[in-house]
């Protein structure tokens, strides 16, 4: 048998479905497509990279230089895990700055002592 010649089998592989009605189709459809997609949002809660915070924080406005820097010196403090982005606004809102200028603190040396999550 080739790769071509596949047998006809949908009448096999859907009894166990022939009874269900459309609402139920439909509720086990969604409930498997959790089953899925559960594990994989809880990973992408739970997890992060330095080249995802990195993008984050080029998305809040810094260069690609300066989201390196910052995202190397928070790993080396082990802050990386609760989030770039989370860091710095929660700096900026502590000390009344503005997200950039709390950014532009950090990269001159300042308030690395008062990063937390």
């Amino acid at each position: 048998m080739s790769s071509l010649d596949r047998p006809d089998d949908f009448e096999t592989r859907r009894e166990h479905l022939r009874e269900l009605s459309d609402e139920a189709l439909h509720a086990r459809f969604w409930h498997l497509v959790q089953g899925i997609v559960e594990p994989l949002v809880e990973e992408a809660r739970t997890h992060t990279s330095p080249g995802i915070e990195r993008s984050v924080l080029l998305r809040m406005g810094f260069t690609s230089a300066e989201a390196k820097q910052l995202i190397d010196g928070m790993q080396e403090q082990g802050l990386l895990g609760h989030g770039a982005g989370h860091l710095l606004l929660q700096l900026a809102k502590r000390n009344n700055l503005t997200v950039r200028e709390a950014g532009e603190a950090l990269l001159q040396g300042d308030y690395w002592g008062e990063l937390q999550p």
